[in-house]
């Protein structure tokens, strides 16, 4: 459906349309309620009456349920479910699959499938990574979810998880071409996702794991990457940390501080959590302190959970205890990957000259940033409507890009450190502002910027099994536009 206006609300109401009712009155209805009825389609009929879908559009600021009030007053009417923009834009699905290759006659059905195809399955047989030209698996991911760490609503189970899923492989398509797949399991079990998916690997070329739950997703993760052939990248974790890594190199350079001399608070010790603490680890940070809904994770205090004991093994040198007020004093940059309104003014006053907030809970953040304005150098979130959004899709599209282009067994932390690098220099150090430390994710240079450094990557570590598609030097491999 296409309407006249971009900034026009859409919605459907399915309603009951008994035998003495009029469509003129339906008409009336949503006029008298600033709509218009640009599509009426029938869904079921019966003896007594019909089951239609009033498609409608109406004025910026116009009232939805105004509207569905107004068809209630219709004599004859029944409204069964009202659907707005949102809900119609998964009517039916959000992606599909489409033909490369056209099928109008009997040759070309000879060609596409028997007999032609036998020859091509025979050619994979004797040598099976031929599977990756003459197949869907050069250029495919499956996107991998149980729903039971779901956006900002937890465990929701598979069915439930489909819709972010779908639309996962819809980000992958419109920035990177990448050919993405929904792929959600009736299972919560460990044993039983890993040995599902390693079933499934072989129509695939990558696997990207998407909104399980910590700490079983290490789990998961770690025992594919080590059984798989192919890259194997859960992006809650490793996703969220390559953004948050861009974004800081380049609020560092704001603030004119070094990598190794920062001191860093991490509110937050899950999947997400871990990750970041890894990358920053891998760039040089040494002081690092996690805060979880208990306190600070101390050095040499056991912890039941192995991801907690891996925390207090590698974290917190100076052993400071207590809560996040002790962990944030003195520090230079606090990130949350925890819950919202959990940071305080009182906190960021007690930081470091020109501190840096990344509060990137979703949808509420640890601290908003008007209530952090004046108080805090460097401000970012995970929400679209503030400066500076910490975006995954500023990663995994390039990431499985380059991937898939070198044919790479694994994505390995070169890989990840490079895609970082390479999404914060799509920000001109000219342009670098306390409000723009990071690209946008429709910035046209990111995902080819992000390509090419982790082709550079994956090949100088020895994955990729295939010659780099982009020069090995620093040559530019794209132009600003």
């Amino acid at each position: 459906m296409t309407l006249t206006r971009a900034d026009q609300v859409q919605a459907m109401f399915r309603i009951r349309l008994h035998k003495n009712a009029s469509m003129g009155e339906v008409h009336g209805a949503v006029v008298s309620a600033g709509g218009e009825v640009v599509a009426v389609e029938t869904r079921a009929t019966a003896e007594a009456y019909s089951i239609r879908d009033i498609t409608v559009s109406m004025e910026p600021g116009a009232d939805v349920a105004a509207a569905a009030a107004a068809l209630r007053q219709v004599p004859g009417v029944d409204v069964i479910e009202t659907l707005d923009r949102v809900f119609l834009a998964h009517l039916g699905g959000k992606i599909a699959t489409h033909l490369k290759v056209p099928v109008v006659d009997r040759a070309d059905l000879s060609v596409v499938y028997t007999p032609g195809v036998a020859r091509v399955c025979e050619a994979i047989r004797d040598r099976p990574e031929r599977a990756f030209e003459f197949t869907v698996r050069t250029n495919t991911v499956a996107v991998v979810s149980d729903g039971s760490a779901v956006l900002g609503l937890g465990n929701i189970g598979p069915q439930a998880a489909l819709p972010v899923m779908e639309g996962k492989a819809m980000l992958f398509k419109r920035f990177a071409d990448v050919d993405a797949f929904p792929i959600c399991l009736a299972t919560q079990d460990v044993d039983e996702i890993v040995e599902t998916v390693e079933r499934i690997a072989p129509s695939f070329g990558g696997i990207n794991l998407e909104d399980i739950s910590s700490p079983r997703c290490f789990e998961i993760e770690e025992r594919l990457r080590r059984r798989l052939d192919i890259p194997v990248f859960h992006d809650d974790q490793h996703g969220t940390a390559v953004v948050m890594m861009a974004g800081l190199l380049n609020a560092l350079k704001i603030v004119g501080k070094r990598m190794e001399d920062i001191s860093v608070v991490m509110a937050g010790v899950g999947a997400a959590g871990v990750a970041c603490t890894k990358i920053l680890l891998a760039a040089g940070v040494g002081h690092i302190v996690g805060v979880d809904r208990v306190g600070i994770i101390e050095r040499g205090r056991h912890y039941d959970n192995p991801v907690k004991m891996w925390y207090a093994e590698n974290t917190n040198f100076e052993n400071r205890r207590g809560t996040l007020e002790d962990a944030i004093r003195g520090a230079d940059v606090f990130i949350g990957v925890s819950g919202p309104g959990i940071l305080t003014v009182d906190h960021v006053k007690q930081m470091a000259r020109d501190p840096i907030v990344f509060a990137m809970a979703n949808p509420i953040p640890e601290i908003l940033p008007e209530v952090a304005a004046g108080h805090v150098r460097v401000m970012a979130t995970g929400r679209s409507d503030y400066p500076n959004q910490i975006n995954n899709v500023l990663c995994f599209p390039g990431m499985f890009r380059g991937a898939l282009d070198v044919r790479a067994r694994d994505i390995n932390e070169e890989m990840k450190m490079a895609a970082a690098e390479a999404i914060a220099a799509c920000v001109p150090e000219d342009q670098l502002a306390e409000d723009y430390i990071i690209p946008s994710p429709f910035d046209p240079n990111v995902v080819p910027a992000v390509s090419a450094a982790v082709q550079r990557a994956a090949v100088k570590t020895g994955v990729a099994t295939l010659p780099a598609k982009v020069p090995l030097d620093d040559e530019p491999i794209y132009t600003e536009i």
